[in-house]
C-alpha cells in the first residue's frame, strides 16, 4: 500500500519514521546525558541533575521530532501537541530523577569512588530513557503528532416534500 502523495509504501515509511525517531532521540539523549553526568559530577543532587539534563533535551527532542520525524510545521498543530508532548517528557524526566535519586542513595554507602558513583548514576539515567524509548514512540506516533482526523463533512438530509 502506497501512501498518497509519496513514493513510500505503508511498512517503509513507518521504518522511516522509526529511524528518525531513533536519531533524534538518540542526539537528545547524548545532550541530556552529558547535562546529567556534569551536573552529577560538580555535586548537583541526582534531581537537579535530572531537571537540567530534561531541560537541555526536550526542546531539540520536540523540534528534532516534530520538524524531521514526523515532518510537522503547521503553527497551529503545535498548539495541540504542546501538552501531550510536554506531559510525557515530564513522566519520562519524573521516572529518570526517581531512578537516579535511588541509584546516588543506594550507591554512597556501597562505592567510595565519585568517578564510578558518576558513571552508575548517569547509566541509571541513560538506561530510564532507554525504557521509556519505545513507549514514547508509540505515544508520540499515536497522541502527539499525530495528524487529526480529517473532519468528517456532513451534508443535510434532504427531504422531498410530495
Amino acid at each position: 500500500m502506497r501512501l498518497p502523495g509519496s513514493r513510500l509504501s505503508l511498512p517503509r515509511f513507518r521504518l522511516l519514521l522509526w529511524a528518525k525517531y531513533s536519531a533524534s532521540s538518540v542526539i537528545a539523549g547524548v545532550i541530556s546525558e552529558l547535562a546529567f553526568a556534569l551536573c552529577y559530577w560538580v555535586g548537583a543532587r541526582p534531581l537537579w541533575a535530572s531537571v537540567v539534563a530534561f531541560l537541555a533535551g526536550a526542546l531539540p527532542n520536540y523540534v528534532l521530532n516534530r520538524r524531521w520525524a514526523w515532518g510537522r510545521t503547521g503553527r497551529a498543530d503545535r498548539t495541540r501537541e504542546l501538552l501531550p508532548y510536554a506531559i510525557i517528557v515530564v513522566v519520562t524526566a519524573l521516572a529518570a530523577a526517581l531512578a537516579t535519586s535511588a541509584a546516588d542513595h543506594w550507591l554512597r554507602d556501597r562505592i567510595d569512588s565519585h568517578v564510578w558513583q558518576t558513571v552508575l548514576v548517569s547509566a541509571t539515567f541513560l538506561g530510564t530513557y532507554g525504557v521509556m524509548f519505545i513507549l514514547k514512540f508509540v505515544l508520540f506516533d499515536r497522541f502527539v503528532f499525530a495528524k487529526p482526523e480529517a473532519a468528517a463533512v456532513r451534508t443535510p438530509a434532504t427531504t422531498s416534500q410530495p
